[in-house]
């Protein structure tokens, strides 16, 4: 629901409710997961998805039905004995909850409008239909993954673009001013001028965040991998090459680095899939972090059996 929360507000701050169906469970295989909605506004514009296709027209009948008459459906699509959708054509169903969404419930509109800053942690209680009230439902969305991109270079540029796609929080950071712009980088959410070091020491990075090295100076390599290496950062990767990449290993374990330590470089960064321009490295390294995170295969599905959801 948080996804289509601007556009939510739109509608509900001009004074105009909102029919809303949210999914609270997934079964099997489907194509979107918990927390995914569709809103149908007055007019009848539908905004957002729940299904990827399968079942919109039936989630756009519930929201109509409940925007018009106020009431509360919670329930199943796709599965046996559904009264509403002829299925998903992926073989999962959907739990879903429709409800009327006015700017009176002021608890979910604050909380449509807390997660327009993706910093920030969300937690809103969903309504549940009576025979349900034993399964409540709380819809959270944790604060966004944050990304570090080390240097100012063109790939960063392309890095940050693909990297927002995925929903991160991103930084470009680079000790040259004349480099470190927000002209040069409009697609970071900060452009910072400082020594990358320096930088990663005053920042808390988690295990959902990303450190990418994508300088090639030693200078700024070395003290930065340092620091990233030690950090609680779930990904930490450096461009270069295979000659590069064995000369930094040389110089961090110089500088103290362990064993378990140089094991979480990622370096060469990135999967290999063949590209070299900056827009065809920068999917090489966010397929890289996803794959590390999901722990998948990184193989292609036609190879593999079983769901893919």
């Amino acid at each position: 629901m948080f996804e289509i929360a601007r556009e939510m507000l739109v509608e509900l701050e001009a004074g105009a409710p909102l029919g809303v169906v949210v999914v609270t469970a997934v079964h099997g295989s489907a194509p979107r997961a918990v927390g995914s909605a569709m809103a149908v506004a007055a007019d009848g514009r539908a905004i957002g998805s729940i299904s990827g296709g399968c079942v919109e027209g039936e989630a756009y009948e519930l929201a109509t039905r409940v925007l018009s008459d106020g009431g509360l459906v919670d329930v199943d699509l796709g599965g046996e004995g559904d009264l509403y959708a002829a299925g998903l054509s992926c073989g999962g169903s959907l739990g879903v909850v429709a409800f009327r969404l006015s700017a009176e419930d002021e608890s979910m509109v604050q909380a449509l409008r807390e997660s327009l800053d993706p910093a920030e942690r969300v937690e809103v209680h969903l309504p549940r239909h009576p025979e349900r009230a034993d399964q409540p439902f709380h819809l959270v969305r944790e604060r966004a993954r944050r990304m570090v991109i080390v240097g100012a270079v063109d790939f960063s540029g392309a890095l940050a673009s693909a990297a927002k796609a995925l929903g991160y929080l991103v930084t470009v950071v680079d000790a040259r001013p004349v480099f470190a712009t927000r002209a040069r980088f409009p697609q970071a959410d900060d452009v910072v001028a400082m020594w990358p070091d320096r930088y990663l020491g005053g920042v808390d990075l988690g295990p959902q965040d990303a450190i990418c090295v994508l300088t090639h100076e030693e200078r700024f390599d070395i003290p930065t991998l340092q620091i990233a290496l030690r950090s609680q950062a779930a990904y930490v990767g450096a461009m270069g090459s295979r000659r590069t990449h064995q000369r930094r290993v040389s110089l961090l374990r110089e500088a103290g680095a362990t064993d378990a330590e140089l094991a979480r470089l990622r370096s060469p960064i990135g999967l290999d899939l063949g590209g070299s321009s900056p827009a065809e490295t920068a999917v090489a390294i966010v397929a890289e972090i996803l794959r590390d995170r999901t722990g998948a295969s990184g193989r292609p599905l036609s190879e593999l059996r079983g769901p893919i959801h």
